[in-house]
């Protein structure tokens, strides 16, 4: 029996990787995204692609007419943690009503299981290493929005009976990541400013560190989720253990490119200093491989980078709120 599965953000980083593993288990993908972030040839030639954003509930419900999917892969996301302070409406219509209407119609076509990727922004200043027991206390919209949806997913299997599987990754990098956002994915940032002979910009000290997780660590175990009983109305983390400073980063994206580490120190901004979870929880349940180290992901990132060259970076016009935005995150001209 085929095993039909909708993966959204298809034509996004981490979601294009998951349809690339949910085709190698033998699943029919169908695959939407409205490409505000993500590249059309990003998605594997046998998805079959439909353009639409998950914020239309037309949209939505056109998916799922006259298909039953046996699981929905939810990755659609404006991701940009930091910039959501200040495009509170865009983020919770895009993160929060998106999520809702895929809810909706995955209680009404029967789905087997719906696969969440929230994110590690769930636990705010929390101690690390975070686990999975702790109560998560989101300092930005982002967050918030992602353990509404959390919560709401809880909310609809009690109701209804939907299983889910919720991911937490964290800070993921690899091929495909889009390295012309500005607001987001520190590690395409900096390779994009090397390529254009640029020094890295850095907010604050770069002493604030995070563990930083190669898609091939996370992509994999989303897909092959739903077929792991015990992972069904669970909630992980997922990606590396081992924390490092912007700072060290810096200088292990500028070895790959066989540059000296250049940086400019911006005035810092309102973010949580250290972030990094426990996976103990998610080697337990998937017995995964072991992380690929920091350096050897980012030489493979590096060589992917240098291969499709330098991008312009792409500027968020439709600000919200622009009191406390960082000036280097203004719009030209304001």
């Amino acid at each position: 029996m085929t095993n039909r599965v909708l993966v959204t953000g298809v034509a996004g980083f981490i979601g294009s990787h998951v349809a690339e593993h949910c085709l190698k288990l033998g699943f029919t993908v169908v695959g939407a995204d409205d490409l505000s972030g993500g590249f059309v040839e990003n998605v594997p030639a046998a998805v079959d692609f439909r353009q639409g954003s998950v914020a239309d509930p037309a949209f939505v419900k056109s998916l799922f007419a006259g298909t039953r999917f046996d699981t929905v892969y939810h990755l659609a996301a404006y991701a940009a943690e930091g910039l959501s302070h200040f495009i509170r409406r865009f983020n919770y219509v895009n993160n929060l009503i998106g999520s809702v209407n895929l809810v909706n119609e995955s209680v009404l076509g029967v789905v087997s299981c719906f696969v969440f990727t929230s994110s590690i922004a769930v636990y705010g200043p929390n101690q690390t290493p975070m686990t999975e027991e702790l109560v998560p206390r989101p300092e930005d919209p982002y967050g918030i929005a992602k353990y509404a949806v959390e919560l709401d997913l809880e909310a609809a299997h009690r109701m209804f009976g939907l299983p889910f599987i919720v991911f937490r990754p964290h800070n993921v990098y690899g091929e495909r990541q889009n390295v012309a956002d500005r607001y987001r994915n520190v590690i395409g940032i900096f390779m994009n400013q090397v390529m254009k002979g640029e020094r890295m910009t850095v907010f604050g000290d770069g002493e604030q560190t995070r563990a930083f997780s190669h898609v091939n660590d996370v992509a994999p175990l989303i897909a092959r989720a739903p077929l792991v009983p015990e992972a069904r109305n669970q909630v992980f983390n997922v990606g590396a253990d081992r924390p490092y400073s912007v700072n060290a980063l810096a200088q292990a994206v500028a070895r790959a490119f066989g540059v000296s580490s250049t940086v400019d120190h911006l005035p810092a901004r309102l973010e949580v200093v250290h972030a990094f979870a426990s996976h103990a929880k998610a080697r337990r349940v998937f017995a995964p491989s072991e992380p690929i180290p920091l350096e050897a992901g980012i030489d493979r990132m590096a060589r992917w980078a240098r291969a499709r060259g330098p991008v312009r970076p792409v500027t968020f016009d439709a600000i919200e709120v622009p009191v406390n935005l960082p000036p280097s995150w203004r719009p030209a001209g304001t």
